[in-house]
């Protein structure tokens, strides 16, 4: 592709993001959106799609990225390049540290208790810094893999909604890239040369 395409594509990606913002009223004017980052393909474009878009409207939100990195947990983090990558976007990046009591229950798998802990962690960051938004990056086949899941497994059709209201509406967990099919992202990864995951 040319850089002149590149363009067009990262701008095409940006405004469907932009569609469901406005479709599904995910984000609006003086809103704090705590986006979780971790460092992966989906985060990634998650962040920049809405710094690039706060950028270019007359409407202000306001933007924190906050990774959570479980020490006790065998996988590499990358802070050093995510913080950068804040930086150029003009968002605070927070860091939290911490250990997954990984005996909590053991009929859970270990995924499970990490996702766990990370998910609570993001939960009390975003009360801490007074967000009523949690932004992740899930996309249109998570939510078709979710709706497929629940069908097979559970018997019922529910999917990944583009809000949810948690905590009597103290905080909305949304989905700005719901949207988006997988391959897109991948391509606007690509484009932009984030890290292969």
């Amino acid at each position: 592709m040319t850089e002149k395409e590149n363009f067009r594509y990262i701008d095409k990606t940006e405004k469907t993001v932009g569609r469901a913002i406005n479709r599904y009223s995910l984000i609006g004017g003086g809103d704090r959106v705590a986006v979780a980052l971790s460092g992966g393909k989906d985060s990634l474009v998650l962040l920049e799609t809405l710094a690039r878009r706060r950028r270019r409207l007359p409407v202000t939100y306001g933007l924190f990225a906050v990774h959570v990195f479980i020490k006790n947990i065998g996988y590499e983090s990358d802070v050093t390049f995510m913080r950068k990558f804040c930086e150029s976007l003009d968002v605070p990046f927070h860091l939290i540290e911490m250990e997954a009591d990984l005996t909590i229950d053991e009929s859970k798998s270990k995924c499970f208790v990490c996702s766990w802990h990370r998910r609570k962690a993001l939960f009390n960051f975003a009360e801490e810094l007074n967000c009523r938004k949690l932004a992740l990056g899930h996309h249109l086949d998570d939510a078709i893999e979710t709706l497929m899941m629940n069908m097979m497994y559970n018997g019922i059709a529910s999917s990944l909604p583009p809000s949810l209201s948690m905590f009597s509406g103290k905080l909305h967990v949304i989905r700005p890239l719901i949207l988006l099919e997988k391959k897109e992202i991948d391509k606007y990864s690509e484009i932009r040369g984030f890290p292969a995951e």
